[in-house]
């Protein structure tokens, strides 16, 4: 009876045993169970979103449902990520940058963007075109730096009807601008003949000596036949007196980076365009990478009396609501310019001929330039001289020379005059001297005046003028 007793009272302890365990281990079960159920769920959901992907009619819209909330999950946003890219296309891709660089003529360039590689040393194709960029150096040819001509323009014009039409301004423009077909022309005409858009800083440079600095020539190196030369333009300010007749009307920064210009249409909107040199400039250089050396763009020189780039920066503006935000904008077109290999001048405060105006008035011109214009754009060594009239003569410039020494103390170095010779350069002990030959209406009509053959005609190296020149210009073009 006792052993009974015994049995049952341990029967029941056992019992309670298991339920004490059952009750202590629930959490555990029922956490197991439900990430169990949550993990076949979305085993069930992915599949019928891969499955759905192939089915041929649309979704139901419980089916859309579902689908919808799988693509917000991460697993699904990282299935749909582009797939890495493989080690050819990625050679592939390092061999195209290298064939723009070289293309531009920057051999070394394109060299040392391949040997900066992870492939270098262990692809075929990389040695391959390295060594074919080195065997392209042993044929270039050094250029001669005293046979650099300098090629500028003014704003172009880009309605010939507004600019041509008869009222006080046209025989200004017609003088002095370019349109943009016939730019485009000069452009075509000196890229079959073989010019190459080069730096005034790729002509020569400030070096250290023990004497203070000196203006050393560069060496630019060419394949046979290949021309160089500068390209400047002036007064790219788009002044008050230009609205309505055809220009640009202000430069600003594109969608893809780069300085474009804009325009204001005959229905009173604004586009944004090539409506000017900076812009139309770079289209050809991107469509013909070997028009411009190593990256090289034109000299871009600003006065100051109005402001610049179509803002109005000047002091004499301070009271207009837009003043300070001008000139953030215009600050930031200037940097633009510069990061896309644009060179800045400048082309005094003023428009003044330097060279004549009483020394009080050139200090002062010189200083409001350094204050308005140059605290916009950041320092600068270049001035293109208003009406092309130089601080000199032809001899080189000396310390005695006073307008020489303060513009030199406000860091110039590159001066350039106007010359109509084919090219004029001076290297002096701390400057460089260049002519610059306007392409305009006035110059181009003087060669068509001249005739065929006439030991008068000054552009005939770059193009010829009667292949050039605008039908709707009034003619013949006057100097007034």
């Amino acid at each position: 009876m006792d052993q009974k007793i015994h049995r049952d009272n341990y029967r029941k302890r056992a019992s309670q045993r298991r339920r004490q365990y059952l009750l202590h281990r629930l959490p555990l079960i029922l956490i197991i169970i439900l990430l169990l159920a949550l993990l076949i769920t979305f085993c069930w959901m992915l599949g019928q979103h891969f499955l759905g992907k192939d089915r041929p009619s649309a979704p139901s819209s419980s089916a859309a449902s579902s689908e919808a909330l799988v693509l917000e999950t991460p697993t699904e946003i990282e299935i749909s990520s582009e797939p890495e890219p493989t080690m050819d296309s990625r050679v592939d891709v390092l061999l195209e940058e290298a064939h723009r660089l070289a293309q531009g003529y920057d051999y070394d360039g394109a060299i040392q963007h391949l040997q900066d590689s992870m492939f270098y040393g262990s692809n075929s194709k990389i040695d391959e075109a390295i060594e074919e960029y080195e065997q392209i150096k042993t044929t270039l040819k050094p250029c001669e730096i005293s046979q650099i001509t300098h090629v500028f323009f003014h704003t172009l014009v880009i309605d010939e009807s507004k600019a041509f039409d008869g009222d006080e301004d046209e025989k200004g423009y017609n003088q002095v601008m370019t349109t943009k077909d016939e730019f485009l022309k000069i452009l075509d005409s000196m890229y079959e003949r073989g010019f190459v858009l080069v730096r005034l800083h790729d002509m020569a440079e400030l070096t250290a000596t023990e004497d203070g600095t000196k203006m050393t020539k560069k060496e630019i190196l060419l394949p046979e036949g290949k021309k160089p030369f500068v390209m400047s333009q002036d007064d790219v300010c788009y002044y008050d007196y230009m609205a309505g007749d055809g220009f640009a009307t202000r430069m600003i920064i594109g969608e893809d980076g780069k300085p474009a210009c804009e325009m204001v249409m005959d229905d009173g909107t604004t586009q944004t365009g090539a409506f000017d040199l900076v812009p139309i400039l770079e289209e050809f250089i991107q469509e013909h990478p070997d028009f411009s050396y190593k990256g090289a763009r034109a000299v871009i020189a600003f006065t100051g009396y109005q402001g610049i780039l179509g803002y109005r920066t000047a002091l004499s503006y301070s009271d207009s609501p837009t003043y300070k935000q001008d000139r953030q904008t215009a600050a930031a077109v200037a940097q633009c310019l510069r990061d896309n290999g644009w060179e800045l001048a400048s082309h005094s405060w003023g428009h003044r001929d330097l060279g004549k105006v009483s020394w009080e008035n050139f200090k002062a011109d010189c200083d409001k330039w350094e204050n308005e214009v140059e605290s916009l754009i950041g320092p600068t060594d270049i001035i293109l001289f208003p009406f092309g009239a130089d601080i000199g003569d032809w001899h080189p410039y000396q310390d005695d020379n006073e307008r020489f020494r303060y513009l030199k103390s406000l860091g110039f170095s590159y001066f350039c005059n106007v010359d109509s010779s084919q090219y004029w350069v001076q290297v002096g002990k701390d400057f460089l001297r260049q002519g610059r030959r306007n392409l305009d209406g006035f110059r181009m009509w003087k060669d068509i005046e001249a005739g065929a053959g006439s030991d008068s005609r000054k552009l005939d190296d770059l193009f010829t003028a009667e292949d050039v020149f605008s039908a709707n210009r009034p003619t013949p073009v006057l100097w007034e």
